[in-house]
């Protein structure tokens, strides 16, 4: 089993290599050893996939944050890959304490972890401006404190909460980075060309969930356009979510169990299982 040193510092030689990386959302350590069996390079969890498997609403209010390191811990202590961990909003609004949440998920195994700048409020969706960037400073200098290489990834969630504002959500991008981010996100970018003046803006690699871009964007794509890495963040856990309803609408309209064909065959799972033990 590798170290967590070594994990970690595997994780910071994709950020820092030429080319582009795709990095699947587990929301189980199932899902984690399906995506290891299929060889990619690194895992990511997903808020809202493991919120689902719980039959609950994605967000803070929903899941606990015991328990998303719970589910942290899960995936990474089941896999050689490393792990990076969705963090919401690091479970408060203050600086110093959303930051403690840096090294309890270090203590669970995962390597690097993003926080984003949303509050968690409808009434005032994002953090203002030197808030957020005093609670990504605070969560940079925990990761520098661990003995490995934390990789810090910071995210501006205009996009996702009604503000496509780019000018601010590259302003804050960059004050992340300044303030001591490894890798930057904005969550909800559609096209490739706004994508494309986000990545050329700002100064560290750049993340791109393209469960909320436009589907018909390919990798090659983004790669053209200096993305560093792809996630999905919980888009394949609505997948199985549709797979299975599809299935379950034929049971009980038609009485029908073709959808039966089509399942992931006992053999493979049980290979893919006993390997990874």
């Amino acid at each position: 089993m590798l170290t967590q040193l070594e994990k970690a510092r595997s994780f910071r030689v994709l950020h820092e290599r030429s080319g582009i990386f795709i990095m699947p959302n587990p929301w189980d350590a199932g899902t984690e050893k399906l995506f290891a069996s299929l060889y990619f390079e690194a895992l990511a969890t997903t808020s809202l996939g493991f919120a689902s498997s719980r039959g609950r609403v994605n967000g803070t209010r929903s899941i606990a944050r015991d328990e998303l390191i719970a589910n942290c811990r899960e995936i990474a202590s089941a896999t050689e890959l490393p792990v990076n961990a969705d963090l919401e909003n690091g479970y408060a609004d203050d600086p110093d304490e959303a930051a403690t949440i840096i090294q309890l998920v270090a203590d669970a195994g995962v390597v690097g972890g993003s926080i984003e700048d949303a509050t968690g409020d409808a009434a005032e969706p994002i953090y203002d401006f030197d808030l957020a960037v005093e609670r990504i400073a605070a969560a940079a200098r925990v990761a520098r404190a661990l003995p490995f290489p934390f990789t810090l990834t910071a995210r501006a969630e205009n996009y996702l909460h009604g503000r496509p504002d780019l000018d601010d959500t590259i302003r804050r991008l960059r004050a992340f980075a300044a303030a001591g981010a490894d890798v930057l996100y904005a969550p909800g970018l559609r096209d490739l060309e706004t994508i494309r003046r986000v990545v050329a803006a700002v100064p560290r690699p750049m993340n791109v969930v393209m469960s909320a871009a436009d589907p018909k964007i390919t990798a090659q794509q983004l790669a053209a356009v200096w993305v560093k890495r792809i996630s999905v963040g919980g888009a394949l856990s609505r997948l199985a979510f549709a797979a299975v309803r599809e299935a379950a609408v034929a049971m009980r309209d038609a009485g029908s169990f073709r959808w039966v064909r089509d399942t992931f065959p006992s053999k493979d799972l049980k290979a893919i299982f006993e390997q990874s033990r």
